[in-house]
Order: C-alpha cells, then sequence, then structure tokens
C-alpha cells in the first residue's frame, strides 16, 4: 500500500511543492488549507492546481484551528507547513491570527494525532526563532530569544511539537527555515516584491541601507528537507534549513537585475521593528543527521525565481 501523507498550508509556497514533490515519489496526498485572505488566494489556488488533478491528491478546505479535525484521514507522515505568516503583520491586534493559525491549529493538529503510529510528525519552524541571534552561523544550542510576535508564534508551536514528542512518543521534529525562496514564493516576501515592482518599472521598498544579510534557502533545499526529516531525523530533532546562501540584500538586488535584465529602482525606508539584521545557518546538524547540504546557490535560485516572475506578470519594459 502506497505511504500516506497529511501537507497541511498545502497551497502555500512550500506545501505546494512539497505536495508536487511527494506525489512524483508515489506517495498518496491529502492536502489541508484553509485559505485565508492574507495574501491573494488566487495565487494559492494556482499553486495547488496541477496537483489536485492528481489522482492520488485530495484536497481538503478547513481551518485547522475551529474545524472538526476528526475530517482529518489516518496517514503516515504529517507535513505542518501551515501557518499565519509574516513578520511585520504580527504586531498589534492581528497578533490573534497568529495565535489562532500558529499555535491553537498546532495544539489541536497533534492530539489529532497524539495516538497515531506516525513515522513522523514533521514541523515547519523559522529561523524568526532566533530573532537577533547572539553568534553567526547559529546553531540549534543556542537559546531561541524571538524578535517578533511571528518569532513567538512560531516557536510556541515548536515548544508544543516537542512536548508531544516527549510525552507521547509522537515521532517528531521541527526544521527552522532560513528564509526560502523560488518560484510560487510568497508575494509579500522581498524577492517576489522585487521582481513585481522591477517587471513594472515600479520603486522598491528597501529597509535600512539594504546592507543587512540573510541566509537564503531555495526552494527544493526546503523541501528536501521535509522528505529527510521523515526518513531520517533523530528523536524530536531541531534542524537549521540553511546555509546555502548568505547575500546582502543589495547584493541580491544587482543578481535579480541580471536575471530580469532591468534596472531596479530603490526607494530605502526606515528599517521596521522585528526585522534582524543579519541571519546566517549553522547547518552542520542538517548534514550530520540528515545526510544533506543545501545545493541550489543564489545565482541560480534567482535566476528561477526570475523566470516564474516573468511568467506571472510579464516580461517588462
Amino acid at each position: 500500500m502506497a505511504t500516506r501523507a497529511l501537507v497541511t498550508g498545502a497551497a502555500g509556497f512550500i506545501g505546494s511543492t512539497l505536495g508536487e514533490r511527494l506525489l512524483a515519489d508515489g506517495v498518496q496526498v491529502t492536502g489541508v488549507d484553509c485559505f485565508t485572505d492574507y495574501y491573494d488566494v488566487s495565487l494559492k489556488r494556482a499553486n495547488v492546481a496541477g496537483a489536485s488533478r492528481h489522482p492520488s491528491y485530495r484536497l481538503l478546505e478547513l481551518d485547522l484551528g475551529a474545524a472538526d479535525l476528526a475530517a482529518l484521514p489516518e496517514v503516515d507522515v504529517v507535513f505542518h507547513q501551515a501557518a499565519q505568516a509574516g513578520v511585520r503583520a504580527s504586531w498589534g491586534r492581528d497578533f490573534s491570527a497568529y495565535v489562532h493559525h500558529n499555535i491553537l491549529a498546532t495544539q489541536r493538529l497533534l492530539e489529532r494525532y497524539r495516538d497515531a503510529k506516525l513515522e513522523r510528525f514533521v514541523y515547519a519552524s523559522s529561523s524568526s526563532v532566533y530573532g537577533d541571534a547572539e553568534r553567526y552561523p547559529t546553531d540549534e544550542t543556542l537559546l531561541p530569544r524571538p524578535f517578533s510576535p511571528y518569532g513567538v508564534s512560531k516557536l510556541a508551536g515548536e515548544h508544543l511539537v516537542l512536548l508531544y514528542g516527549r510525552n507521547f512518543g509522537l515521532n517528531v521534529s521541527a526544521l527552522r527555515y532560513f528564509t526560502v525562496y523560488g518560484p510560487r514564493q510568497r508575494p509579500d516576501m522581498a524577492f517576489h516584491k522585487f521582481c513585481k515592482a522591477m517587471l513594472r518599472g515600479e520603486d522598491i521598498p528597501v529597509y535600512g541601507d539594504g546592507r543587512q544579510s540573510r541566509d537564503f534557502t531555495y526552494i527544493d533545499d526546503a523541501v528536501e528537507a521535509n522528505v529527510r526529516a521523515w526518513k531520517r531525523s533523530a528523536p524530536q530533532g531541531v534542524y537549521n534549513i540553511g546555509g546555502g546562501s548568505q547575500v546582502e540584500v543589495v547584493e541580491a538586488i544587482a543578481i535579480l537585475e541580471r536575471a530580469l535584465g532591468v534596472k531596479a529602482k530603490l526607494r530605502f525606508e526606515t528599517r521596521p521593528p522585528g526585522d534582524p539584521l543579519r541571519t546566517r545557518a549553522d547547518a552542520s546538524r542538517l548534514r550530520a543527521d540528515l545526510d544533506y547540504v543545501t545545493r541550489v546557490g543564489i545565482e541560480d535560485g534567482l535566476a528561477a525565481e526570475a523566470a516564474w516572475a516573468k511568467a506571472l506578470y510579464g516580461t517588462g519594459a
């Protein structure tokens, strides 16, 4: 019998790409998404359109934080990608959505599968749990100190996953993504925003002086890490998913200029609260436990995202 997987956040950037990879590997996939309006729902529908035509794929539309989760099927592995995303939107009254979708939904999903004999429950965490880290590269033993309410919500979800592992013997792992990019990237994320603005001849908002650096991780590397965590994770393993490309924002813009054949118009703005100056992953544990080193460099990765953006928005002037 084919392996059965549940992918939450199935119409999102990472969830939809992961779902297609699992289908290609012969896995039966149930996708779950509640299609929030955090960004254009039509983009999410497009993300999942191909998988939805596959005979081994089923899409359920429900809110993990509110629905009766008895509707979820028995599966062998859960990939919990669903979350309310975005650092800058997590302040103020909107934090309630982060509590609902990132903390409550995670707890309810864990309860649904608490006594199931899962091969693995893989949780999508975030490098945002580190905040402005005390050292770089940052390894998983460093005490997390989130710098945004979003980071707090993702760390809370991570703690829930790990404590269900310790208390109930659930096979769990948590993946701390470092700025995933590539085709289907969310429209609120920097590279997508940059591509769209450049193709339309609009200004690019650059926060601070643009010299802040990020560890950027290509989507295929993030997906491969999920598959390997399912198969190879240590008990209650926590892994940085990064280590591929550390570049400054202005350097990334220069790469996009070459890939798109368009000169960027920069508009510098004040750096918002919750935005760390630097991220850099120590990926030693990823290599040691999961036998994986990220493979796609920033030049090739941004070329792929630029090509996707051209198809989505046109080729520009």
